[in-house]
């Protein structure tokens, strides 16, 4: 049996991202992999790369790292009202204020897209990892999505696993012996719990196990920090809401 832990959307929240590494150590999973989105929306974004820097863990480049790596410009999005709009400008404009020049590096080189090509006895298992989708990490798939768009992914890269994060919310799904599963995210979780949250994979010789583990950590601490720093109270706001 192999053990594998994949993590996404950090965004800057370091003491969630050491909550989850902990746990992963804990249980002994040699194993590690990141989707992306290390920064924005708490104060510790060059902290958070640093430590995935340190931690040697494989990581894909989310739409937020691809943004402070190139310096692309922000884009209002259609579904954030104008308070929304407001502060998620303010919120990366001061990351791309902060971020160090070698943490913009790191970043710039993270691989768009990563596969895993895992042997259990006589069985290969080929896990596709991506940030939002094959085709962008700007493009949401939900649980809801049309089976038919999971399935042409996996067909099109060979997988019998497609591990995605992006939409902050985690889902797992069999398809015909095949599985779709969104991670979740570390630091800024959509969903009613808000405790960080990771995916953890055990790959058997005829069979795979899949669960979305949630690790608490102190929310209020860093609703404090962020409320201290120049990142909007909207974020911290965030985090407290049920």
């Amino acid at each position: 049996m192999i053990q594998i832990a994949i993590f996404s959307d950090i965004h800057g929240n370091l003491p969630a991202l050491t909550t989850v590494l902990a746990d992963i150590a804990a249980r002994n999973i040699e194993h590690r992999y990141c989707l992306g989105d290390l920064v924005d929306f708490a104060p510790w974004s060059n902290e958070v790369i640093e430590r995935v820097i340190q931690e040697k863990i494989p990581c894909l480049m989310g739409n937020h790292d691809e943004r402070i790596a190139f310096d692309h410009p922000i884009i209002p999005l259609q579904k954030h009202n104008n308070e929304e709009t407001e502060c998620r400008i303010r919120a990366i404009s001061h990351t791309k204020e902060i971020i160090k020049e070698e943490n913009k590096l790191f970043l710039s080189q993270c691989p768009y897209l990563m596969q895993l090509d895992f042997k259990v006895k006589h069985k290969r298992w080929r896990i596709q990892l991506v940030h939002g989708s094959l085709a962008s990490n700007e493009e949401y798939l939900y649980e809801t999505e049309p089976d038919s768009t999971f399935e042409q992914i996996l067909s099109e890269t060979q997988a019998d696993i497609l591990v995605m994060g992006h939409t902050h919310t985690s889902f797992i799904k069999c398809l015909d012996k095949k599985w779709v599963i969104n991670a979740g995210s570390v630091g800024r979780p959509k969903e009613k719990c808000k405790d960080a949250s990771y995916l953890l994979l055990q790959l058997y010789e005829d069979r795979v196990v899949a669960e979305i583990i949630r690790t608490p950590y102190n929310v209020r601490m860093v609703t404090k920090e962020i409320k201290t720093s120049a990142i909007p109270n909207f974020y911290a706001n965030f985090l407290l809401s049920q």
